[in-house]
């Protein structure tokens, strides 16, 4: 009987091996399975990616041959907007903020529909603009324009079409409307108090605390120790003489292998105009200001208050070289920036807002006649403002699958004549 039990005991034992022997290879085989299967997975993904990503580049690069050759048709024209909420203070209002402003404009937009008093062709109500004939009946979908029609600091309205199965979108920048960041470094190393305060003021109108503003002047005053940003310019002459292949003595004659009388090598002169000075500076800042020296990651973080509105500093910093503030276009800190270097900089702002809303300024005479009171305060704040944008940044966006790949241009456009400064890509 215990002979019995025992083998019976024994055979269950094997039993159980036999079964934990195959639930483990059971485990084993799984696991392969599914690392397998992972590893196949993210095998095609990559490739996936790959193929998406060569796709995008490839429509972002047609994308860019294609601006590139009608860069000469750009011509933003300004707006009025006498009866819509200025573009000038959304950056400092939060989420709640913009949505009140934005109800409220909806609500004297329908009333200007109703009473029929839209009648000018730049007015937000204008039946044959598309960008609201498409929104008659619903406002919930209007935002609020910018200088030139499109939300600030676009000059344009986006454009979107499709290469193949690659979705394309092109946005232009109006770069004299944003903070130049190389006012910071004007009389580095020893700014003077009208450059601080400037810079101060329009990093403390963005948010940025104490510690942030310490970084950011620290990073850009190792820029600074690399090269000054300079305002006024001036006709360079240079001058390239021959290279001197042997000793000899001077002499304005030497005789040839001929034995004719030949004329030395003459010295010539070279005059650097200034449009090529300052081409050549802003395309210097645009790549230090690009590089690692700055961190703009941190420049590009949201403001929390905003919600998805994503406003952030570098939005409103101009990090391309430029060297004046169009006042025609520029955000109420920016304006308040760029009027620091003459006094009265709130009071000046305010009314440029209120007077360009209806009609732009179209030189510095006109500025001056329209704020005849501070003469004095504009004159000195003349080297730092224009009356009409000249650098623009092109941005081209180009999505495949979940791949994205996207270039920058930056040009300076006078007239028809356009040079461009820089092609950035990632």
């Amino acid at each position: 009987m215990n002979k019995c039990l025992y083998n019976r005991n024994m055979s269950l034992n094997r039993r159980g091996i036999v079964l934990l022997v195959t639930l483990i290879l059971l485990v084993v085989l799984a696991t392969l399975g599914y690392t397998l299967t992972s590893r196949v997975s993210a095998d095609r993904h990559r490739k996936q990616y790959i193929i998406d990503y060569s796709k995008a580049r490839y429509g972002c690069d047609s994308a860019v041959k294609y601006t590139l050759a009608s860069l000469e048709e750009i011509d933003p024209q300004l707006i009025s907007r006498p009866n819509e909420p200025d573009f000038s203070d959304l950056f400092a209002l939060d989420e709640a903020g913009y949505q009140a402003l934005v109800a409220q404009w909806q609500d004297e937009f329908g009333r200007i529909k109703n009473n029929h008093r839209i009648s000018e062709v730049n007015d937000i109500g204008d039946m044959n603009n598309p960008d609201y004939a498409a929104n008659e009946n619903n406002y919930d979908s209007m935002s609020i324009r910018g200088p030139y029609g499109p939300p600030w600091p676009l000059v344009t309205q986006p454009a979107e079409f499709e290469i193949d199965s690659v979705k394309v979108k092109i946005e232009i920048e109006d770069e004299n409307a944003k903070y130049p960041l190389g006012w910071a470094l004007l009389n580095y190393p020893e700014p003077t108090p009208e450059t601080e305060a400037g810079f101060v003021t329009f990093c403390e109108m963005e948010g940025l605390n104490a510690e942030q503003i310490a970084s950011l002047r620290a990073e850009l005053n190792k820029i600074g120790d690399i090269k000054p940003f300079k305002l006024d310019f001036k006709p360079i002459t240079t001058v390239i003489r021959p290279p001197v292949t042997q000793t000899r003595p001077r002499s304005t004659v030497r005789k040839s292998s001929t034995g004719r009388a030949t004329a030395a090598p003459q010295v010539q002169r070279k005059v650097i105009t200034v449009p090529a000075q300052i081409s050549e500076q802003t395309t210097h800042f645009s790549k230090l200001f690009h590089s690692s020296l700055i961190d703009t990651e941190t420049l590009a973080r949201p403001n929390e208050m905003t919600g998805s509105r994503k406003e952030s500093a570098l939005k409103y910093m101009g990090t391309w070289g430029t060297r004046q503030v169009n006042i025609n276009t520029a955000p109420r800190h920016v304006l308040e920036a760029a009027f620091t270097f003459g006094g009265d900089q709130v009071k000046i702002a305010e009314e440029i807002i209120q007077r360009r809303r209806t009609e732009p300024f179209t030189d510095i005479a006109d500025l001056k006649n329209a704020l005849s009171r501070y003469t004095d305060s504009i004159s000195k704040c003349e080297p730092y403002i224009t009356m009409k944008s000249s650098l623009f940044t092109i941005r081209i966006t180009a999505v495949s699958g979940v791949a994205e790949a996207s270039s920058v241009i930056a040009i300076i456009k006078e007239g028809t004549n356009v040079t461009r400064i820089a092609i950035i890509n990632s």
